[in-house]
């Protein structure tokens, strides 16, 4: 399983060098017998962090799948007692052309009541809870020979590579499928911003402003402070996602955080952590719910063994942080 290694975060202004530096992977998990609760929590902290990539990679066995494996299961689960708020379910296009579709949802309930501005040019569509970022033009899967059968492509040719749930700040990405599989599965979700805890973790967020030429999401929290996150690659391979936060956090405060499930080893959307040994070339590597607390340039949370839990969802990847930057003189 290659560990993505550590750079430093591009940045297009000429006078300004980001300084590459490591953090802190803190793992706040529990147990769970629930297969859809979001028992995973690793937080991410460190002083002034300005920018970071999360990338979406397959799993290392994705070339043996035959057979997808992405049902939900409610087994051990009770989720009577979650908030929840009512509201009128609707679904609508906030925007489209040739290379992407951006597609909004309000459910009809949901456990955050906040009512989140989401922005595409002049146009404003408050109170959405799912908001779905599509790549369009994707070539249908071609069938190889052999037990692994090409299941019916999606309408249009077109699939999701990220979402973002607006009201409580999660968000999900995958890459695109390889060319045998018609479509992937979501798994881990992860945090940006300012992340608070009621009764779990999300992010207050205030207002989203999304920029189709760049494939920008500007975000501002209700705090009053802003980030961006970026979509610079989607390919087969991976999607990379570059984070920028205008206002850094203390470094007691996580900027970021993984959220996913683990029941077991084959029933989990993560069961191991892996990450860059200091001075050395060597890669630890830890059961997720026997991590503590490391420092390190990057880390990777992915499963080794197939699981019975969204069998192709992807790893995650958390690297190249920046916190703050040296100034250097203009050339005159």
């Amino acid at each position: 399983m290659a560990l993505l290694a550590a750079g430093c975060a591009a940045i297009s202004a000429t006078t300004l060098t980001p300084v590459a530096t490591s953090v802190d992977f803190v793992n706040a998990s529990r147990p769970t017998r629930c297969a859809e609760e979001d028992n995973v929590y690793v937080k991410l902290e460190g002083p002034d962090i300005s920018a970071f990539r999360i990338r979406a990679e397959h799993p290392p066995y994705v070339a043996d799948i035959t057979t997808d494996l992405t049902a939900p299961d409610f087994t051990a689960c009770d989720m009577s007692n979650d908030p929840s708020f009512a509201f009128e379910p609707r679904t609508t296009i906030l925007y489209e052309d040739e290379s992407i579709r951006l597609v909004g949802h309000r459910f009809g309930s949901f456990w955050r009541p906040e009512v989140v501005d989401f922005k595409v040019g002049t146009r404003n569509e408050p109170g959405l809870h799912l908001v779905q970022l599509l790549r369009r033009g994707i070539a249908p899967a071609v069938p190889v020979k052999g037990p692994r059968v090409a299941q019916a492509g999606p309408a249009g040719n077109e699939l999701e590579i990220l979402v973002v749930y607006p009201a409580d700040g999660y968000w999900r990405a995958k890459p695109l499928p390889p060319v045998f599989l018609d479509d992937t599965a979501y798994g881990s979700s992860f945090l940006i911003g300012p992340i608070a805890e009621d009764g779990r973790p999300y992010v207050a967020i205030r207002e989203i402003e999304f920029e189709p030429g760049a494939q920008r999401f500007r975000l501002h929290f209700r705090d009053g402070s802003r980030g961006t996150l970026t979509v610079t690659e989607a390919t087969r391979s991976g999607i990379d996602l570059a984070v920028t936060l205008e206002t850094p956090l203390p470094a007691d405060r996580p900027f970021a955080a993984l959220r996913s499930m683990f029941v077991t080893t084959t029933q989990s959307d993560v069961a191991v952590a892996v990450w860059p040994q200091s001075a050395s070339a060597h890669r630890a590597q830890a059961p997720i719910m026997d991590l503590k607390r490391i420092r390190a340039p990057s880390a990777r949370f992915g499963r080794i063994e197939p699981s019975t839990h969204n069998l192709s969802a992807p790893d995650m990847v958390f690297d190249r942080f920046s916190s703050g930057y040296d100034i250097k003189p203009r050339d005159r």
